[in-house]
């Protein structure tokens, strides 16, 4: 049944026994019915209020999280062309999977055009009004950006080392913190990361014996590299959530058995 016809039943039932029983009570019963019918319909209008109330209650619960990633996959190409592919399927995603459920729960079983196009813009507004830190403050340099990943992961409490120049196998940093081995690859681009950098940190893992995986970036990362992300346990990160990583154990790809004891982070 749908929202219109639901409304029609209510009005309808509530008009028959309202009338029964004002037939029988007379007027008291004749004002209540007319109260009840104007409640219904009052409710009615504020629906879509109270629907862009609920969307904008989900999308500030990631406020955050979504404000990274439109920075993320937002990006200048070669010709000047401000290019936002990757964040207009982030938020698509966001909305399908996190808002949309939030409303169906709600009865909102019905997503129409109009609808969707109003959260499509509430997210965009809400992530557009969180203020980040300002991106010119990461280093622009490979090895400087490195360095400055190191450091906001020692914010969040990791004992965190860049790796020499040559022999890392493609780990820029690896950081230790409550028995977890985290191996970071960093990447300081102008463009999204493609999958090459997931496929290259996860060799790192297994070389360095890690529990963690991650890819930071300050750009966003192509589809390909999320989708082989996602079924490989590797994070991939925004240099601004280092400083709030907590160590955890990651799927058991990653988890080879450690061929050594104790650290050997290296300086660089």
């Amino acid at each position: 049944m749908t929202d219109r016809s639901r409304l029609v039943a209510r009005l309808f039932w509530t008009t028959v026994i309202g009338g029964g029983l004002a037939f029988w009570f007379g007027t008291p019963a004749a004002t209540a019915t007319g109260l009840l019918v104007a409640g219904i319909l009052l409710h009615r209008l504020d629906r879509p209020r109270r629907i862009r109330r609920l969307i904008r209650a989900t999308a500030r619960r990631h406020a955050r999280t979504l404000a990274l990633r439109r920075r993320q996959e937002c990006f200048v190409d070669a010709y000047g062309n401000l290019i936002r592919d990757g964040w207009d399927r982030e938020r698509a995603y966001f909305a399908e999977r996190t808002v949309v459920p939030q409303l169906e729960a709600r009865g909102q079983a019905e997503i129409d055009d109009a609808l969707w196009e109003d959260i499509l813009a509430i997210i965009e507004r809400v992530a557009a009004a969180v203020d980040l830190p300002d991106e010119s403050e990461a280093p622009e340099d490979g090895i400087a950006y490195e360095r400055y990943c190191a450091a906001r992961l020692r914010e969040a409490g990791w004992q965190a080392r860049a790796t020499q120049a040559s022999g890392d196998q493609g780990a820029d940093i690896v950081a230790e913190q409550a028995g977890i081995r985290l191996v970071v690859q960093c990447k300081r681009y102008a463009k999204p990361v493609g999958n090459g950098a997931v496929q290259e940190i996860v060799a790192a893992t297994h070389y360095w014996s890690g529990d963690m995986a991650a890819v930071v970036s300050n750009a966003g990362f192509t589809p390909a590299a999320r989708k082989l992300a996602g079924a490989a346990g590797v994070l991939l990160l925004h240099h601004d959530d280092l400083a709030e990583l907590r160590p955890i154990r990651q799927v058991e790809v990653l988890q080879p058995v450690r061929g050594r004891k104790g650290s050997t982070l290296v300086e660089r």
